[in-house]
């Protein structure tokens, strides 16, 4: 799994210029360059051709950079792979994944995939685990759909999948990014789904607008109050350890070596965070 902070990740239409330099000052932690959903069928070679030059004269910094195509056997899938060929870019997302032989395409970029179908569902472990997939997005609107979820009904219909996807990420040691929130100017839903992926396990949000960049960083990144238990349990342990004993006790708490290893990846994140900014 990669050590780079992914807490949140942003589509960007590759078709609108004025975003795709906006996305420069943002505090996001990655980009997805859209050429699928946010651009319009009439507009795909456009969207090519000025994602192609942003790229080449843009410095995008430590911001993950992903390009999601269209998938190849739609009318823009063969094209979308051709123009992506020695893009500076990070991976492409590939949408519509289904099972592992959906993997089978020709580019020289490591892959993510879209887990937004029941297929892909029941088949994230093994689209985890092949080796040209770096990480996996959660597209909870379409899988919604597919599952007959009606849209009030919030995301218990979708707690299994999530799981599941989580499971699959956890156990190939690769990230997993969940789903956007559509209502984006409603933050504390925003607030409430991410803390939710938090729990769940994801690393990240996938977001639609910068407005939501600062919560999703909030709530995927540790807190103070986090690194300040974090150093306290290390120290709790390490003190336990040099006078013999396995465990030690903080706060009414045991604290084990796994508790110890935790709190040392939270102080990394911290760090890694830090050297962000």
């Amino acid at each position: 799994m990669t050590d780079r902070p992914l807490r949140s990740l942003l589509y960007i239409p590759a078709s609108n210029d004025r975003a795709l330099e906006k996305v420069r000052s943002l505090a996001c932690d990655g980009i997805i360059f859209d050429l699928e959903d946010a651009v319009a069928p009439d507009r795909k070679d456009e969207a090519r051709t000025t994602l192609a030059a942003t790229l080449a004269a843009t410095d995008y910094a430590h911001r993950l950079r992903i390009v999601r195509v269209n998938a190849p056997d739609t009318p823009w899938g063969a094209a979308d792979m051709e123009a992506t060929r020695g893009m500076e870019i990070d991976a492409i997302l590939l949408p519509k994944v289904g099972e592992v032989a959906d993997l089978d395409i020709q580019t020289e970029h490591p892959i993510w995939v879209m887990l937004e179908t029941p297929r892909a569902i029941l088949n994230a472990a093994a689209l985890a685990a092949h080796p040209r997939v770096a990480g996996l997005v959660m597209g909870t609107n379409d899988l919604a759909r597919a599952l007959r979820v009606p849209d009030a009904a919030g995301r218990g219909a979708l707690l299994t999948s999530l799981s599941l996807a989580v499971l699959a990420a956890r156990a190939a040691g690769k990230p997993v990014i969940d789903g956007v929130f559509t209502q984006f100017k409603d933050l504390g839903g925003l607030r409430t789904e991410s803390e939710q992926g938090r729990d769940l396990g994801f690393d990240g949000k996938s977001l639609i607008h910068p407005v939501q960049i600062d919560v999703a960083n909030e709530v995927f990144g540790p807190t103070a109050g986090d690194v300040e238990r974090a150093r306290a349990e290390i120290e709790a342990f390490e003190a336990a350890a040099a006078s013999g004993r396995g465990v030690a006790v903080l706060d009414g708490r045991i604290v084990e070596n796994l508790h110890a290893a935790a709190a040392r990846d939270t102080l990394a994140r911290a760090e890694a965070i830090a050297r962000l900014t």
